[in-house]
């Protein structure tokens, strides 16, 4: 694949950044308007068969029979129980909190990395890692005293487990599968799943299909879902992975900023201390010694991500 100049790359992790970003107070905004397991299933449905647009040309890649188990395997972690927790997780606490708290899953993929896939773990990754755990427990502290739900913050926590194991299996077996079909099968999967398990526990009823509720899903869908995945996976391909891994702190900040400035959420000093940590936690396991530069450090491959 063409290596993106400078200015692509930057125009890219900059598109990428902001709507990983926005992605947060939108979602919370769009339960103003509908259930959050049904919100969850439609907005994946939707995103997956927009990318199967794009996966169709490449159908022999698929390979379904000998690679299924991985699609499935990827859908539960990187698309249910990732945004099934994190739908119904933020409609408990700011959204800007909530993603500070998920955005943890750097460090634990750093950790999950050198148990499973044999990754080396050097001393600034250790201290990095317990940084990271740090910051979870002084943003988290809130949470004890009453200021902020409990249950938020293990929603939070378990979507920030699920995407780090999803992260650290699609690491693992990747090869195997082509990266688009990866997202889409586990995007339309994990949709088809959730919106059943909507229906059978909420009503369709209790949606509002007006005109701003439609256009933040649309948004939803087509720009933190789909573009941003062909996004990553171009930054990804182009031999930047590195640099997508070393600037994902930015999308908490960007979420807090714009949680703050447009659903009127607040900045306590827990979560300014938290998050710094979470910071310096995420900086410190993504930087590589120099000694040992020819490895590459593990981002999520959102598989998300996106996960939007």
């Amino acid at each position: 694949m063409k290596a993106l100049s400078k200015g692509q790359t930057a125009l890219f992790l900059a598109f990428l950044i902001l709507m990983w970003g926005v992605n947060w107070p939108l979602s919370k905004f769009a339960l103003n308007y509908a259930p959050p397991i049904l919100f969850s299933g439609i907005r994946t449905l939707i995103a997956g068969l927009l990318l199967l647009v794009v996966a169709l040309p490449r159908l022999r890649d698929l390979r379904w029979k000998q690679t299924w188990k991985i699609y499935a395997i990827s859908a539960v972690l990187n698309i249910i129980l990732f945004y099934g927790c994190q739908t119904i997780g933020i409609a408990y606490m700011p959204a800007g909190l909530f993603s500070a708290i998920v955005f943890l899953q750097p460090v634990l993929v750093g950790f999950l990395s050198w148990l499973w896939v044999g990754e080396s773990m050097n001393p600034l990754k250790a201290i990095g890692l317990v940084l990271g755990c740090a910051g979870v427990a002084t943003i988290s502290a809130g949470g004890f005293s009453g200021s902020i739900s409990v249950i938020g913050i293990v929603l939070a926590l378990a979507s920030a487990v699920s995407w780090g194991v999803g992260t650290v299996y699609v690491k693992k077996v990747g090869d195997r599968v082509n990266p688009i079909w990866l997202v889409t099968i586990q995007l339309i999967m994990g949709g088809v799943v959730m919106t059943a398990v909507g229906t059978g526990t909420e009503s369709w009823a209790d949606i509002t299909w007006n005109a701003t509720f439609i256009g933040v899903l649309l948004f939803i869908c087509i720009f933190a879902i789909a573009l941003s995945w062909l996004c990553f996976f171009r930054l990804v391909g182009s031999g930047e992975a590195s640099t997508v891994g070393s600037y994902t702190f930015l999308i908490p900040l960007v979420s807090i900023i714009l949680s703050v400035l447009f659903m009127g959420e607040s900045v306590t000093v827990n979560l300014i201390i938290g998050l710094i940590l979470i910071v310096i936690s995420i900086l410190l396991v993504n930087r590589t010694p120099k000694e040992k530069s020819d490895h590459t450090p593990i981002v999520n491959i959102d598989t998300k991500e996106v996960h939007s």
